[in-house]
């Protein structure tokens, strides 16, 4: 990793559908240079792929919450349970195992409250490994930075 593959890193997380011949004009290298250097990214599994930024409220899900999940218990079947419940939910955009006064945290994404009501009572507060469920409604979003800091 040199100047050059920050470079190209940094410009492709604020657009990855930069194409070769752009990120040469932005890094200042050739464009067979950016394509050898791009291909090295992802072989190395830097780059682990490439999506569009979508808008969820204009797609109808701009109802957002962040729910901490405490579990009955702990053990590995317990937790890979839950993990699987987990990523069979489309409405949990985001999930994670954490130290502190929860087991997990969840970001969710909804079309409105009624539906996120749904989700908790339907799906998430009857899983069998589920003690305690703690929401808060997103109000504002100051910041939703995606990428990694280079």
């Amino acid at each position: 990793m040199d100047r050059f593959d920050d470079a190209i890193l940094t410009a492709l997380q604020r657009d990855g559908a930069l194409t070769n011949a752009a990120l040469a004009e932005a890094v200042g290298l050739s464009a067979s240079q950016i394509s050898r250097r791009r291909a090295a990214l992802e072989e190395a599994g830097i780059i682990e792929g490439y999506s569009a930024r979508l808008s969820p409220a204009k797609l109808g899900h701009g109802f957002r919450a962040i729910i901490r999940v405490n579990l009955r218990g702990h053990g590995q079947g317990r937790e890979e349970e839950f993990a699987r419940f987990v990523a069979s939910q489309p409405m949990i955009r985001s999930a994670f195992s954490v130290s502190g006064d929860a087991d997990y945290i969840l970001d969710i994404r909804a079309r409105d409250l009624d539906g996120f009501a749904d989700f908790v009572h339907r799906h998430l507060l009857p899983h069998p490994q589920v003690a305690q469920v703690r929401s808060e409604i997103v109000l504002k979003t100051l910041k939703d930075e995606r990428g990694v800091p280079l």
